[in-house]
């Protein structure tokens, strides 16, 4: 495990404290739903310039049912 700080404020610090509130878990999840959100968005893009360089016409909900059964095959 690493440790990351940063600089915050005297009087936030305080109302951190005043409202007791974990630090470390709400930064680690802020930072865990910061990772996600560019993931989603890089598959997003991914999906779109796929879909440009395809462009056959497939709609993306063809493409979902397509890999729903080809996980309920499996």
């Amino acid at each position: 495990m690493s440790t990351v700080s940063a600089k915050i404020p005297d009087d936030l610090k305080k109302e951190l404290e005043q409202e007791d509130i974990n630090v470390s878990e709400v930064i680690r999840n802020a930072l865990e739903e910061e990772i996600t959100e560019r993931r989603r968005e890089k598959l997003r893009r991914d999906a779109d310039s796929l879909r440009k360089k395809v462009d056959d016409g497939i709609e993306t909900d063809e493409i979902v049912e397509a890999v729903r059964e080809t996980r309920q095959e499996n």
